[in-house]
This record gives C-alpha cells, sequence and structure tokens, in this order.
C-alpha cells in the first residue's frame, strides 16, 4: 500500500489522503501523516481525482471495471483469480468501490501489475460515468441489473441506464449476460453478450460457489479473461480454494447448527439468488432463513420484501423476520433486530439445521454468526 486516508497507517514514504467526511475531517490528521514519515499529502476529492487519473495514465496494466446490482464483488474477485494465472493482478480490496475506494485502488495498483480489477458502486445517478473518467475502462463488466438503490434511481430502466454507462465506457469491449434486464437500453458498440451458464467451468464453479448466480458471475469473469488467452482449465485451477472475503456464504457452526452468513448486504435479487441456492444446501433437519431488512428500495420497499417472503416459503423454508420491514411480511417467527435474533439462536435452531442469514450490511445480521 502506497495510499492511504487512515494517518495511523502512514508509513516513510507513503500519500496520506486528507478528506472531509461525516465524522472526521482529514485535514486534522495531516500533522500526525506527516510525522509517521507522509511523502505527500492530497488534500480532498478533487485532488484525489486528480491524482488518480495522473496514476491511471502512468500505468501500464488493463483495467476492468465491473458493477452490477448484485454480485459486484463476488465477480471482480473471480475475474482477480481468473487474471491473476495470465499475469500480476490487484483488485479493489473487499468492497471498495465508491468514489473514495476506486481512487485509492488506481493510486495503490504496483507500477508492474498486467491487470487492474475495479469494482464500481453507485447508488446515484451519474456516478458510475464519474468512475469511467477516473478508471478509463479497457473492458468492462455487467452482472445484472435489479432494485439495489431503486429509492434514487426512481425506476430499474434508470438502474439499467446506470449500470449500461460502464458498458459504454469500456475502450475494448463489454461484457453482460444475455439474460439481463434492460440490454435495449445499454450501448451496443462493443457489447458482448454472454450465456451465463458456460458449461466449461459449470462442475468447477458449483465445488466453491452455490447458485445458479454465481455460476452467472463466473461465466461473465471466465469471458473476459478467455478474450486474454485463460482457458477452462487453467479457469479451473484458479478455483481450486476460491473464497469470498467478508460475510458471504461464510460457513460456521454453532452448537451442531450450521450456520451461512451471506448478510454482508442483500437486495431483492439477490436475495432470491441465496434462497435459491440455500433451498439446495444439504441438510439433516430444517432449513431456517432468517431474512433482516433490505434498505433504500423506496416507496415499494413493502412489496419487496412480502416478494421475498413469499418466495421463501414456495421453497418450504422456515422463514424468521428480523427487522421491522421484514417483520411485517408474513413469516414463521419474527425478531425486532439481530440482537434479539442472537439471544433466540440457540432455542431456535436445533443440531443438524441450516441457518441463512440475509439483510442489508446496515442490519448488522453477522453478530448472531459470532460465538
Amino acid at each position: 500500500m502506497t495510499a492511504t486516508f487512515d494517518s495511523r497507517e502512514i508509513k516513510p514514504g507513503m500519500t496520506f489522503v486528507a478528506l472531509k467526511g461525516e465524522k472526521a475531517d482529514g485535514r486534522d490528521f495531516i500533522p500526525q501523516a506527516l510525522a509517521n514519515g507522509a511523502a505527500r499529502i492530497i488534500d480532498g476529492y478533487d485532488e484525489l481525482d486528480r491524482a488518480a487519473k495522473e496514476r491511471r495514465a502512468a500505468l501500464r496494466a488493463t483495467v476492468i471495471g465491473v458493477t452490477g446490482s448484485a454480485g459486484k464483488t463476488t465477480t471482480k474477485e473471480l475475474l482477480k483469480a481468473f487474471f491473476s494465472r495470465l499475469g500480476k493482478t490487484h483488485a479493489t480490496q473487499g468492497n471498495f468501490n465508491n468514489h473514495i475506494g476506486l481512487p485509492l485502488t488506481i493510486l495503490n495498483c504496483p507500477d508492474d501489475a498486467d491487470f487492474l480489477v475495479l469494482e464500481m458502486g453507485s447508488n446515484h445517478p451519474g456516478e458510475i460515468a464519474h468512475l469511467c473518467e477516473i478508471a478509463r475502462p479497457d473492458v468492462g463488466v455487467v452482472t445484472n441489473v435489479g432494485t439495489a438503490h431503486i429509492e434514487f434511481f426512481g425506476s430499474r430502466e434508470g438502474i439499467a441506464r446506470e449500470k449500461g454507462t460502464l458498458l459504454g465506457a469500456a475502450r475494448k469491449f463489454g461484457l453482460v449476460s444475455r439474460e439481463c434486464f434492460g440490454l435495449d437500453l445499454m450501448p451496443k458498440e462493443r457489447r458482448i453478450e454472454v450465456n451465463p451458464r458456460d458449461e466449461e467451468i459449470a462442475a468447477a464453479v458449483a465445488a466453491v460457489l452455490p447458485g445458479d448466480h454465481n455460476l452467472s458471475n463466473a461465466s461473465l469473469a471466465f469471458a473476459a479473461a478467455r478474450r486474454f488467452g485463460l482457458d477452462a482449465a487453467g479457469a479451473a485451477e484458479a478455483l481450486e480454494g476460491f473464497a469470498l472475503p467478508g460475510a458471504r456464504w461464510r460457513r460456521s457452526s454453532l452448537g451442531g447448527v450450521t450456520c451461512i452468513d451471506d448478510s454482508y448486504n442483500a437486495n431483492p435479487d439477490s436475495m432470491i439468488a441465496a434462497l435459491n441456492a440455500f433451498a439446495r444446501e444439504p441438510c439433516d433437519g430444517r432449513r431456517i432463513a432468517c431474512l433482516g431488512d433490505m434498505l433504500e428500495l423506496g416507496p415499494e420497499s413493502g412489496e419487496y420484501h412480502a416478494a421475498v417472503f413469499r418466495h421463501a416459503k414456495s421453497l418450504g423454508l422456515f422463514t424468521v423476520a428480523v427487522g421491522p420491514l421484514s417483520s411485517s411480511c408474513p413469516s414463521d417467527r419474527r425478531f425486532p433486530d439481530a440482537e434479539a435474533l442472537k439471544r433466540a439462536i440457540r432455542e431456535l435452531a436445533r443440531p443438524g439445521d441450516v441457518i441463512l442469514l440475509k439483510a442489508s450490511h446496515g442490519m448488522n445480521l453477522s453478530k448472531v454468526a459470532e460465538p
């Protein structure tokens, strides 16, 4: 790492990015950063953008951008795994995908990187265009178009236009599932439509990532890497031991109960995909879907939540609602928050049961899986 906005991480020769946030002003920590050996200070968001653009222009790496309503981080990690078979690859850490994270990722890209994989998030119109101005992607990957953050876009069509911006900005080509919603709203020039169920890698994907949605993510990532020379055998080798960071289908045991923590984030589309995968989980007892509130869904939020719970019931799952929005839906049990669920989890679940935790990150449902 060569640049950071945390003055405590500064070591001699590094760059300190001083940004004003909601809780603190990074400029207050410039003296500390200099005392720790900072060689450069980037003051403010505009200067951060300029520095990242300059760094991007100096890099020889091929830049792959990835966006979508769901599956961005999974696809980014798959792209990183596949492209690492082809050359030195640097990628966004975690889901550091916004107007701060993307420029910092570019600043921290090594000089000798062959590929740079950048996750691009957006919850307001125009944000993908701004990130593309900085990143100048050679390749663009759109995972899907759903209803995440629809409160700020007004419609799913608005989301499709926003995500499609990446395809239009990609200098070499852009990739999108041929089954993606809103294809007719996305730029057609240099657009490649991908089969979301690539049989060449299906078995290798199923061994490490459950669900059709993850096969779609992997098919997109493989389609990108294949155009730079990766074959199916190389992709399978790259998937050996593959694991996602954070609370993404993370397994643990709670007194004989298998817990699958997939609570890093959620929207109606990722909820449905997770439930479909969960319904196929091997189980000696009940499959218990603990579903928390999904945030930023706008005026149709109630119907989105109801649709998710209806789908869970159609799959024969025991449903647990967590939070005020979810608790308004028909379910087998209800809890006001994650703390209440955690206190009751050992009484609720029995050995042999499998539990799924799924909700927006702000619901803190991961704490249920903690010892």
